[in-house]
């Protein structure tokens, strides 16, 4: 960290020390800009490209309609799901898995037991893990047998993962499938080795979808039993969608570089591509368009006000800006200190912005997200005055605030923002009230966050983490007090598995973006902050996804 003198910020005052956390700069610049592709041959390729998908899709219902073997039914459901092309099939997969639900299904091997239990956890049917019990000895242990079964080890892995609180045999599951499979690993061949390794490091429940599709779409394509329809359409269609994307990326990138953040905001983080990235994880579908971009824009401003109170304004200031934003009223600015008033405008002129793109029907949600706002603005005032006072709160009493700090609550009802009907007046009542499966999701990304950043931000003045918390409160070392904090990690998956299995009057398309928002914290923070630090990993992933099509 170095310190940064500046000029007084209103005039008589005395000169204010500010802060830095020296963040790298903007890896992309104006990239997605320079790299537009608009020309009429790319257009052309395009329309031929959604001409052949179009084919291909309806082969794939004639796919559906033929499978009548439950076996080969829950085998094509499962590759549609990972090659991300689900959200064309939706209704085929319902009715698919209404099938394999009511079908008699005994007398199956760990593999396909395994594989039908995941499938139906994952759209929502409660089943039973019970059935895993026909797969252990006499002493209650998994059968040392399985462990040369590695596709029936792994599917149970992934499968277990589902689990809810109290459902012991899928934690003893994790245990015995990720021992055998780091055994194996050394000793299996491509595909299975790709798969193997990715399932270990993330399990499937828990990936970004649009990474999972660009990594299964490889081992997918080296599977001798592929069906090479099913392959072509999945390439077609990233390619498709990555077109789309980097649209949208070339005009937020205008957006941003009008903030002119080197200049204006020097000492915040340059992630608008970052910023995109982290919301194509959350809905990538071509008809949340509006509502990506919305909730982009939301993200960028939001990382800029993070900044401000984290990094570079007084205490007094950051007070200042809180109650201009609780006031949400362009005729307060002059109270604001110069570098803040360009933000405060901006954040407004945005939020009108976002009324224009709505119908009349729509524009309420707006109040919604301002209060949303205001509340990640009191959590971030809350925690500089932690900071300045050298408060080590408990973890309780952390929680309460830096799961709103996180900025997750305000970020899952901006969400909803730009969708279509399915997101009622009720869904945002619901939504703001901090049900169960926001603070879940909030508390995966709050401690992930924490535990990949905590040694750097340290090293300047920050507020205390959740891991400096839990060792003050407990007396631990570090490693202990990670260690724990993962288990609460795990634990919230558990209960984001609960709520997706009891019924709600709202859709799973609205939960949808809730654990998407956990995945992406999931993948983002789990060996550093990738956000902050960029250049590393998410890097490579946006690469994956918005710069290198798929060779067709």
């Amino acid at each position: 960290m170095e310190n940064v003198i500046s000029q007084p910020h209103v005039p008589g005052d005395e000169v204010v020390i500010r802060k830095s956390a020296s963040y790298h700069p903007t890896v992309w610049g104006d990239y997605f800009i320079l790299q537009a592709q608009s020309s009429p041959s790319t257009q052309e390729c395009d329309a031929r490209m959604q001409e052949r998908a179009a084919e291909l899709m309806e082969q794939v219902r004639s796919m559906f309609k033929d499978t009548t073997d439950i076996l080969q039914t829950m085998d094509l459901v499962d590759s549609i799901q990972l090659l991300g092309l689900s959200y064309h099939f939706e209704k085929e997969i319902s009715q698919a898995l209404n099938r394999v639900h009511d079908a008699d299904f005994n007398d199956h091997g760990l593999y396909d037991t395994a594989l039908r239990f995941r499938l139906l956890r994952q759209q929502g049917y409660h089943v039973t893990p019970d059935a895993f019990n026909e797969f252990k000895d006499e002493g209650g242990s998994f059968m040392s047998t399985l462990g040369s079964d590695v596709k029936g080890l792994l599917c149970l892995y992934n499968a277990a993962y589902l689990g809810t609180q109290g459902e012991i045999i899928l934690d003893e599951a994790i245990s015995f499938t990720k021992n055998n499979l780091v055994s194996a690993l050394a000793g299996l061949k491509q595909p299975l080795t790709k798969q193997v390794s990715l399932d270990l490091e993330t399990p499937l429940c828990r990936r970004i979808r649009r990474l999972l599709a660009r990594e299964y779409i490889s081992i997918f394509q080296e599977d001798a039993t592929r069906d090479d329809a099913i392959l072509e359409l999945a390439k077609l269609d990233f390619n498709l969608l990555q077109s789309l994307h980097r649209e949208e990326l070339k005009n937020i990138t205008k957006w941003w570089n009008d903030l002119a953040p080197s200049k204006n905001f020097s000492f915040a983080r340059d992630r608008s591509v970052e910023c995109y990235f982290w919301i194509l994880g959350v809905y990538f579908e071509p008809y949340y368009s509006r509502a990506r971009v919305i909730t982009t824009k939301v993200i960028a401003l939001t990382s800029i006000l993070d900044d401000i109170y984290d990094v570079y304004s007084t205490l007094e200031e950051s007070q200042r800006l809180t109650e201009a934003i609780q006031r949400w009223d362009a005729k307060v600015v002059h109270q604001l200190p110069e570098y803040m008033k360009d933000y405060y405008l901006k954040l407004m002129h945005t939020f009108e912005e976002f009324e224009d793109l709505l119908a009349s029907s729509e524009k309420y949600r707006i109040t919604y997200l301002k209060e949303a706002m205001k509340d990640l603005s009191e959590a971030y005032f809350e925690e500089s005055k932690w900071r300045d006072q050298h408060y080590v709160p408990t973890l309780e009493e952390h929680l309460h605030v830096s799961l709103i700090s996180l900025g997750y609550p305000m970020l899952e009802c901006a969400s909803f923002v730009g969708m279509g009907e399915i997101a009622t007046k009720e869904a945002f009542e619901w939504i703001t009230s901090f049900p169960k499966i926001v603070q879940a999701s909030a508390k995966i990304g709050r401690i992930m966050n924490d535990i990949s950043s905590h040694e750097l931000e340290q090293t300047r003045e920050h507020v205390a983490s959740t891991v400096q918390c839990y060792m003050k409160e407990y007396g631990t070392n570090v490693h202990v007090a990670c260690k724990k904090l993962q288990g609460l990690v795990d634990d919230a998956w558990k209960e984001i598995n609960e709520e997706c299995l009891n019924p709600t009057a709202f859709s799973i398309a609205l939960l949808e973006r809730i654990i998407n928002y956990s995945r992406v914290a999931e993948n983002i923070y789990k060996y550093i902050d990738g956000y902050t630090n960029s250049s590393t990993k998410t890097k490579e992933y946006i690469s994956w996804l918005l710069v290198h099509p798929i060779p067709l």
